[in-house]
C-alpha cells in the first residue's frame, strides 16, 4: 500500500534534524627534529719524544783554571741548564737543571813561555731524578808567554828563555757551553686532544598523518517510517 503523506513528511523532519557529519581537518604535516651531529672523538696522545741530538744550552756553575795545578783528569765539575726545553710546547728540561761534565786532559803552564790547556766534555743533566746522557766538548788554553823575550834573550844569555813562562787555562764560572742530547728518551706527556671530526647527520624525513575517514550517513529509525493500512 503506498505511504501516506504524514508517513513522507515525518521521514522528511527526521532527516532534517539529524546532525550532519563533521567534517574533519587535515592534520598538519608532522615536524621531526633533526637528530643530533654525531662525533668522531680521537683518543689524547700521552707520549712523546725528546730526540737525540737535541740542542741542550748549559751554564758553568763553577771556575775551572789549570792555576794552582790542582786540575786532573778524570775531575768531576757541574753545570746547569741555562734555558728551557720544550717538546710540543711543554718544559721538559726547566732552567736550572744540574749537568755534570768531566777533564779530559790537563796541561800546566811550564817554563819556556808553554801556556796552560784544559779539555773537558759533557756527560748527563738530571731531571726529575732520571739522568739523561749529552754529549758536547769545549776546550780552553792560556796565551803564550814571552815567546819574543825568551828568543832575543836566548842569543844573549841561554837561560833566560827557560823562565818565561805563558798563563794558566781558565773558563770562567757562567760560560755558556753547547750540549746535545745523546738518547732518545720517551717522555709521558699529555697532548691535547683533536677537536671532534664532524658528520653530517641524514636530513629528517617528514611523515604525512592518515588522513580520518569520512562518517557515514546517519541511518533513519525503523520506527518513523509509516505502517501500511
Amino acid at each position: 500500500m503506498p505511504v501516506s503523506n504524514l508517513a513522507i513528511a515525518a521521514l522528511a523532519a527526521t532527516q532534517a534534524a539529524a546532525p550532519q557529519a563533521a567534517v574533519q581537518p587535515t592534520a598538519p604535516a608532522a615536524v621531526i627534529a633533526p637528530a643530533p651531529t654525531p662525533a668522531i672523538v680521537a683518543p689524547p696522545t700521552t707520549s712523546a719524544v725528546l730526540r737525540v741530538g737535541t740542542e741542550i744550552p748549559l751554564r758553568l756553575v763553577e771556575e775551572l783554571t789549570t792555576k794552582g795545578k790542582q786540575l786532573r783528569v778524570g775531575n768531576r765539575f757541574h753545570l746547569e741548564t741555562s734555558e728551557p726545553v720544550l717538546v710540543q710546547g711543554v718544559n721538559v728540561i726547566p732552567v736550572g737543571s744540574p749537568a755534570v761534565g768531566e777533564i779530559t786532559d790537563v796541561r800546566n803552564k811550564g817554563m819556556w813561555g808553554k801556556s796552560g790547556h784544559l779539555a773537558a766534555r759533557i756527560l748527563y743533566v738530571t731531571v726529575n731524578g732520571r739522568q739523561i746522557h749529552l754529549s758536547g766538548t769545549f776546550d780552553d788554553k792560556g796565551v803564550a808567554g814571552g815567546v819574543g823575550a825568551a828568543a832575543v834573550s836566548a842569543l844573549v844569555f841561554l837561560p833566560a828563555g827557560f823562565f818565561m813562562t805563558g798563563t794558566s787555562a781558565k773558563v770562567p764560572a757562567g760560560t755558556i757551553v753547547k750540549s746535545f742530547v745523546d738518547e732518545d728518551v720517551p717522555l709521558a706527556i699529555p697532548v691535547a686532544a683533536q677537536a671532534p671530526l664532524q658528520v653530517n647527520a641524514p636530513a629528517p624525513v617528514a611523515v604525512q598523518p592518515a588522513t580520518a575517514p569520512a562518517a557515514a550517513p546517519a541511518a533513519v529509525p525503523a520506527s518513523t517510517l509509516a505502517k501500511p493500512h
